[in-house]
């Protein structure tokens, strides 16, 4: 509890005496690359790859001739809409994304730089952690975006290539009983899942204490905390909205 309760201030803090909007304009862009672009590459390959396994498993299990083989993109696309883009790819965004946050503000802490920040007047907690905040909730969306459509498309090449469903088949599964709430749904989750992890991980890395080693375990720390959050913050969209 108390640990929230710190969590809490620190969130409240960001946003009490901040600089100018003009300030973070440079900073939000420079954070837009390091948690958006740099992490593309990781996100596409794991999301084609999951699409490819996915549709795969799903047509090794479906073996009743009384199911069509549509069946099987159908499930590719709900499940990569509901679970796998918005939820999965988190799993991955805070082993890239928060580990790093966390790493780069801990060793800020233990070098003394948030404290130089805060001798010239300036909000370092604001000034270093509100641009990441703006960054994640506008650049990891649109990596569950990318994701969503790469691991659907992933299903399609591996499920053709292999023959368990022609190209006709899956395109017919993926238009069939489509829910518009479900991209809503996802969306809504990429919001969440991004301000947690990247507050999650840029709390762990302001408070860090001590040296190199407590810098690695404040960036172990926020990895695995971002990943619980993310987990029960899944569990509880999952109650309220579906």
């Amino acid at each position: 509890m108390r640990s929230l309760g710190r969590y809490i201030l620190f969130m409240g803090k960001l946003f009490t005496n901040r600089e100018p909007f003009r300030v973070y304009l440079k900073l939000f862009f420079d954070e837009c690359i390091l948690i958006g672009v740099d992490s593309l590459v990781i996100v596409v390959l794991v999301s084609v790859f999951i699409g490819a396994v996915m549709c795969l498993q799903t047509a090794f299990n479906l073996v009743s001739p009384l199911i069509p083989d549509y069946v099987i993109s159908l499930v590719v696309r709900d499940m990569t809409l509901i679970e796998v883009a918005p939820t999965f790819t988190a799993i991955v965004f805070a082993g890239k994304v928060g580990s790093n946050i966390a790493g780069t503000i801990g060793t800020m802490k233990i070098t003394e730089q948030v404290d130089a920040l805060e001798v010239m007047g300036i909000n370092s907690a604001s000034y270093l952690v509100l641009p990441k905040i703006l960054a994640g909730l506008i650049m990891y969306p649109a990596l569950v975006i990318i994701a969503g459509f790469l691991a659907i498309y992933g299903g399609y090449v591996a499920g053709t290539l292999a023959g368990v469903i022609t190209a006709q088949e899956y395109i017919y599964g993926i238009r069939s009983d489509f829910m518009d709430f479900n991209v809503f749904f996802a969306l809504i989750k990429a919001l969440v899942f991004s301000f947690l992890i990247v507050s999650i991980s840029a709390y762990k890395g302001y408070f860090t204490e001590g040296g190199a080693l407590e810098v690695g375990i404040s960036s172990t720390k926020a990895v695995t905390n971002s990943c619980i959050a993310v987990l029960l913050a899944d569990f509880i969209l999952a109650q309220f909205l579906i």
